[in-house]
């Protein structure tokens, strides 16, 4: 697979980079974005990875920008107070690439795809936390289902989970493969030709890393450490990432209600502006270069200050 950034044009036109700017590319991954930003504009880039492959990768890159670029390791929910260790307080603009890298789908030992088989892991940070083998181990039936209906959308939740702990009573489930064999004795192969596990993965993957709790933590932490004017993009992969990014953007924009009990008055001006009204959608031709882009969604807003 081809380690370059989906919507490459449409990010740096979202987020605009300009000469003696400071950026956060919070998911550096394979340093796509990093490089882009900082050979559009002579600026610094500030990217954090809790990947700590990804730390080699930003140090082979920063040789080539005579120290702008800084990399921090850690979580982009943490992107605050890494900002703040680092000396930094306010940048000229965020972009987060959600979910998991290609370099991390292509190696098969961290478990994240059931191409081959491996150690059941998806750990983005493999130093940290439980794996995805050690979920399936522990979750009683009903936790399972939920997770797997909540972070998975899969309608076969249920029989996934009750056929998981049929399948754990004789022998652990440790691989990727024996997990992706389960869920395909449940649920029918689609006609667009995707796997039948891949909801499943999806889910275990979101709930090894917390990762909806981490853009929720990244979004609220826009308006503290982007200045105003500061523009942030956000490039997210399924419906539970978009709905959320869209959901804050509106909310924080004025364009709808924080929630119907809670609408906002005159007192609780709006903080954003949106740059997207609706979510940018890759080109066919990108699409074709790149099946990984087929499900990205755009969406960018620019802080435009406000009661903190």
């Amino acid at each position: 697979m081809s380690h370059y950034p989906v919507m490459l044009n449409e990010v740096l036109a979202a987020l605009s980079p300009v000469d003696g700017g400071v950026y956060v590319d919070g998911t550096f991954g394979a340093g796509g974005y990093s490089r882009a930003i900082l050979d559009a504009a002579d600026c610094t880039v500030v990217a954090i990875d809790r990947d700590p492959d990804a730390a080699k990768r930003a140090e082979d890159l920063s040789r080539n920008y005579a120290g702008r670029l800084i990399f921090l390791r850690g979580c982009f929910g943490d992107v605050e107070s890494l900002l703040a260790g680092a000396g930094i307080e306010k940048v000229d603009g965020f972009v987060l690439d959600l979910g998991v890298s290609s370099f991390q789908l292509d190696q098969a030992e961290r478990g994240f795809s059931f191409r081959a088989d491996a150690p059941l892991d998806m750990r983005m940070d493999p130093e940290s936390g439980k794996g995805a083998a050690d979920l399936i181990a522990q979750m009683d039936e009903k936790e399972l289902a939920d997770l797997i209906y909540k972070y998975g959308e899969e309608r076969k939740s249920r029989q996934i989970a009750r056929r998981i702990v049929e399948m754990r009573r004789a022998a652990p489930i440790e691989t990727t493969g024996q997990l992706a064999e389960i869920v395909r004795c449940c649920v029918p192969k689609s006609r667009d030709g995707i796997d039948p596990a891949t909801r499943t993965f999806q889910a275990l993957r979101i709930a090894v890393n917390d990762e909806l709790g981490e853009l929720e933590r990244a979004l609220n932490a826009a308006e503290n450490i982007l200045k105003p004017g500061g523009r942030m993009v956000v490039i997210s992969f399924h419906s539970l990432e978009d709905g959320l990014v869209k959901r804050f953007f509106r909310s924080q924009s004025g364009a709808e209600a924080v929630s119907r009990y809670l609408p906002q008055t005159e007192n609780d001006p709006a903080k954003l502006r949106l740059l997207t009204r609706k979510a940018v959608k890759p080109g066919e031709q990108e699409i074709a270069e790149n099946s990984r882009s087929r499900s990205a969604r755009l969406r960018g807003a620019q802080y435009i200050g406000g009661a903190s």
